[in-house]
């Protein structure tokens, strides 16, 4: 089943196309990773996939009755952001949010939610320390967590292995291929790290202002555009 797909959408930014011709199809269960060069339009795409921003042309569709609120969202941090005062638990249980709908408290149901995905991150024993003294390879699982509290179909991701350690990105690009297949949660994911895109994805859409592949990660592997990003041992932001 078609969880999401684009045909032929355009994206404007200051009036100006910055991603245009864009079609692809995400079924469920699928693990997307987007690629490209730094200015390609994977940061607009992904601000038109959550619905933060409009198409200035063509069509985009969520399937399976996904709303944009239940779509788990991980976004690259900035300093200030990997310096927020709050325990863990709290972090994580912030992905409860739009479950709240009117109720003006988080109940039993999303608390016992929160332990269940720290659980399966393994970060159960960190609920009570702060967030801002943990390392960056922690934080990235404590706000994967929360992302996994927010959704039950479609995680996006943005970049989540920048600025870690090889190990520790070794460690999480594993425990998202995890969650994909043991779990069914579609992923969609941007990413500069060409090697762990062709070890982990199904499919590959790759950017550069327009579209200029998608496909599966086989036929991806196969074209001079794969061989020549994959012999610099990576693709540019």
């Amino acid at each position: 089943m078609a969880l999401l797909s684009c045909e032929n959408v355009s994206f404007s930014y200051d009036g100006r196309i910055v991603a245009k011709e864009i079609s692809f199809t995400v079924e469920c269960g699928d693990y997307l990773c987007i690629v490209g060069e730094n200015g390609a339009g994977k940061s607009t795409l992904m601000k038109g996939l959550l619905q933060l921003k409009s198409p200035s042309g063509g069509i985009l569709r969520m399937g399976d009755g996904l709303k944009a609120d239940e779509i788990g969202y991980l976004p690259q941090q900035n300093e200030v952001q990997k310096d927020f005062p709050a325990d863990v638990f709290e972090v994580v249980l912030s992905g409860c949010l739009n479950r709240l709908g009117w109720r003006p408290f988080y109940g039993k149901k999303e608390k016992a939610l929160v332990q269940e995905k720290m659980e399966q991150l393994g970060i159960t024993h960190l609920q009570k320390q702060c967030y801002r003294e943990l390392s960056g390879g922690q934080q990235q699982r404590v706000l994967l967590a929360r992302a996994l509290c927010a959704t039950q179909k479609l995680l996006v991701l943005d970049e989540p292995a920048a600025g870690l350690d090889p190990l520790v990105t070794k460690e999480l690009y594993e425990l998202i291929s995890k969650i994909n297949a043991q779990m069914g949660l579609t992923v969609i994911m941007v990413s500069h790290d060409i090697q762990s895109v062709l070890r982990y994805a199904h499919k590959i859409l790759h950017m550069d202002t327009k579209q200029v592949f998608f496909g599966t990660t086989e036929e991806y592997r196969h074209t001079p555009l794969a061989q020549r990003f994959a012999k610099g041992g990576e693709a540019d932001a």
